[in-house]
């Protein structure tokens, strides 16, 4: 399957830039032709408004009857990130080079977000977390059927709220929003339960050509990487679809 040829945002271990990566797959077992998977980081800002138009593209395709199963997959932007987190503003002027350019991205990225309906707070972000309780705290929610919902409090405790994730009360509080019960997270969280497999899955994702994030599958196939316009992630998808439902019609 073809990339589509459009390119968007997407954040990556050295910061946010326009590209869009090659391909790659991942391991899936789904209906053909519906699953799609996303490879996304919780302080990945064009994650999240890339979560925004994906479910403005669901919604349009949902009309065409077509439906689709969204699922979250783990990437560290900052994975030497020590447990404790960095205080952003130094950590992003060490990043970045200078108090001034990281002041500017922020600027771009909440110009973005706010053209999706996302209100962004950079102001409020003090802290530059390890996500990897975070991440660990989204496969826990998708044993219970509540991923999605999940994504999104983490997203909005960090973006809109200037919260943070990496904090267990925190991930509580999002678990808990996300209809979780937040003893049993907090029970899950102070234990290492899927600690070892979201390291792997990062690095399996890693491995496989993943290195920009978010990146967007279908039945683990690449379809693009970064934060594409509602109508391209809808046109990839209905195309995408109809080639795995040929090629399972012509395998039958």
């Amino acid at each position: 399957m073809d990339n589509d040829n459009a390119s968007a945002m997407v954040c990556g271990p050295d910061g946010c830039d326009t590209e869009v990566t090659g391909t790659h797959q991942v391991g899936v077992t789904a209906p053909v032709g519906t699953r799609i998977d996303i490879v996304s980081d919780a302080i990945c800002p064009w994650c999240y408004v890339g979560k925004r138009q994906l479910e403005r593209a669901l919604a349009t395709l949902a009309e065409e009857g077509l439906h689709f199963q969204v699922h979250w997959n783990p990437f560290q932007l900052n994975p030497d990130m020590p447990k404790e987190g960095r205080d952003r503003a130094a950590y992003r002027a060490w990043k970045f080079g200078s108090v001034e350019k990281s002041a500017a991205l922020d600027q771009r990225i909440t110009d973005a977000a706010a053209a999706v309906g996302l209100d962004f707070h950079t102001d409020l972000m003090t802290r530059t977390p390890n996500t990897i309780d975070a991440h660990r705290l989204i496969w826990f929610a998708g044993q219970h059927g509540d991923q999605d919902a999940a994504m999104e409090a983490v997203f909005k405790a960090y973006f809109v709220e200037g919260r943070d994730v990496g904090d267990h009360a925190v991930l509580a509080d999002c678990a808990e929003t996300a209809g979780l019960p937040r003893q049993a997270v907090l029970d899950f969280l102070a234990g290492d339960l899927a600690d070892k497999e979201m390291r792997g899955a990062d690095q399996a994702a890693r491995e496989a050509g993943v290195s920009g994030v978010p990146s967007f599958f279908l039945d683990g196939y690449s379809l693009f990487s970064g934060a594409m316009p509602a109508e391209t992630i809808a046109t990839a998808l209905r195309r995408g679809h109809g080639i795995l439902q040929k090629q399972q019609s012509s395998a039958a």
